[in-house]
């Protein structure tokens, strides 16, 4: 191989770098210098709370899960089989 090839093979590679590193500036930006600030978690404690009476905790006006339901197809007028 000759020098001018080895020097050709090296500009290459430093070019190759130059560009991955502007392309990776682009897509990823630079570092915040200022940093941010996070909310942090609460400690999680094994005592519970006791409701107050005040505010209940199921909503009066729901339905009842557990009365059955049975749906069925709307049957043709003057159809009295059911089916």
């Amino acid at each position: 191989m000759k020098k001018s090839e080895q020097a050709m093979i090296i500009f290459i590679a430093i070019i190759s770098v130059m560009v991955a590193y502007a392309i990776g500036n682009t897509v990823f930006g630079k570092a915040n210098a200022e940093g941010t600030t996070i909310k942090t978690a609460q400690k999680i404690t094994s005592s519970v709370d006791t409701p107050d009476n005040s505010s209940p905790i199921f909503n009066s006006n729901n339905i009842n899960p557990a009365v059955q339901i049975e749906i069925t197809a709307p049957t043709p007028t003057g159809d009295t089989s059911g089916q």
